[in-house]
């Protein structure tokens, strides 16, 4: 029987000073795989929910908790001893605050000379709002999300959850590999300066592309295509599922040729031979109206039942999915098993996230629940510093560390 493949980043520590979303986000990843990551923690973080279940229970997940009193000095040097013994040091705060501690790349580099520091700041180090405090939903404002995301009657939208924490978590988790990596080759380490806003610029889509190339203003682009002209396209009511009622499919018709087929597809009703159909330009300046006809026949099909025949014929066709069909439903996310479970000490049990790509040798894999706050406070000193119980006892009483 062979022995249980190494994780591709054991042996690695990760030194967490991240919180709320991006940075937990980024530090997560590299636990899923085998970092060990010490999460330093305030005794009373933001209410953001039960560490148990849910978001919080997905962000916090394979990590170790610590909570320690970083405005006593006997904390912040506890922090420094723990960032000795570390490869990265992470936070995401604004960009002077690990400078205020004592805990910045220059003064961490003193007692680990190839220490890496990432910053994940919301707008950089540099520049004139370098001392900016930010979060995902103001990025996404400063990057266009939000006007661009906008109802029909030009009221902004947004997204309903801060795509632009994702986005700079994924980019925080593969500027810590590519430091490793660079450390590995030259034995050094260095500084990361991270911009979160510059995360979610980047992958603004074709309209960053067009504004860069032609300079165009950017209007919303409601369900309109953003990848070339289509009609249909947008997405059309279904016959309800049980008790849900609010059933949607989405629909994309490019070519005269998908046209036809998707004209098969449905039956070929009357109003399909109307000659305000009859082109791609005449479907898409008579666009109400078709949306109208076709709405007339997804509404007596189930949306699955839609996507399968419209999927048939070769056509850009899709289930909305809302929360129950992505959990539950959805059988590539089943087959996959994107849904592991995690289980607390008194064995009660939980679903989250899982690790969207898989190494052949050395897979990641969600370990344990998320911690409550302070939950390691004895491995980490004890274990990882090789404090007595004393000592322990001497930093609790002392308000440096939180029991």
């Amino acid at each position: 029987m062979s022995a249980t493949p190494a994780m591709p980043l054991e042996g690695v520590r990760i030194l967490d000073f991240t919180w709320v979303v991006a940075g937990p986000v980024a530090t997560r990843i590299l636990a899923d795989h085998g970092a060990e990551v010490v999460k330093i923690e305030r005794k009373e973080p933001p209410q953001l929910g039960n560490r148990k279940l849910g978001l919080q229970c997905d962000l916090h997940r394979d990590k170790l908790s610590l909570a320690i009193n970083m405005q006593h000095p006997r904390g912040v040097e506890l922090a420094r001893r723990i960032a000795a013994k570390s490869d990265v040091v992470m936070d995401n705060f604004s960009a002077r605050v690990m400078r205020t501690w004592g805990m910045d790349y220059e003064s961490l580099r003193a007692v680990k000379p190839d220490i890496i520091c990432i910053s994940m700041s919301g707008l950089g180090h540099t520049g004139p709002r370098s001392s900016y405090v930010s979060y995902g939903p103001t990025l996404q404002a400063l990057a266009g999300y939000t006007l661009l995301m906008a109802e029909r009657d030009g009221t902004p939208a947004g997204y309903g959850y801060s795509y632009a924490d994702m986005c700079g978590g994924y980019t925080g988790a593969l500027a810590a590999l590519v430091a490793l990596w660079n450390r590995r080759r030259t034995g050094h380490g260095q500084f990361v300066d991270l911009s979160q806003f510059e995360a979610a610029i980047s992958v603004v889509g074709p309209a960053l592309l067009d504004i860069s190339a032609n300079g165009r203003t950017q209007s919303p682009p409601g369900y309109n295509s953003q990848e070339g002209p289509s009609a249909p396209h947008g997405v059309y009511p279904c016959k309800a599922r049980d008790d849900d009622n609010d059933r949607w499919i989405a629909i994309s018709v490019r070519t005269e040729a998908e046209w036809r087929r998707f004209v098969e597809a449905i039956g070929a009703p009357d109003w399909t031979r109307d000659a305000k159909f009859r082109t791609l330009y005449l479907r898409i300046r008579n666009s109400a109206e078709l949306d109208a006809n076709i709405s007339r026949w997804t509404v007596e099909r189930s949306a699955e039942d839609a996507m399968a025949t419209l999927q048939r014929a070769g056509i850009a066709a899709g289930v909305v999915e809302n929360g129950i069909d992505l959990c539950a439903r959805d059988p590539q996310l089943i087959e996959r098993g994107f849904w592991p479970k995690v289980t607390t000490a008194k064995g009660a049990s939980t679903r989250v996230t899982g690790i969207p790509f898989k190494l052949s040798a050395t897979p990641g894999a969600v370990r344990t629940i998320a911690p409550e706050v302070g939950e390691h406070t004895d491995q980490v000193l004890g274990e990882l510093l090789g404090l007595s119980r004393a000592e322990r006892d001497s930093l609790i009483a002392d308000g440096a560390v939180w029991p």
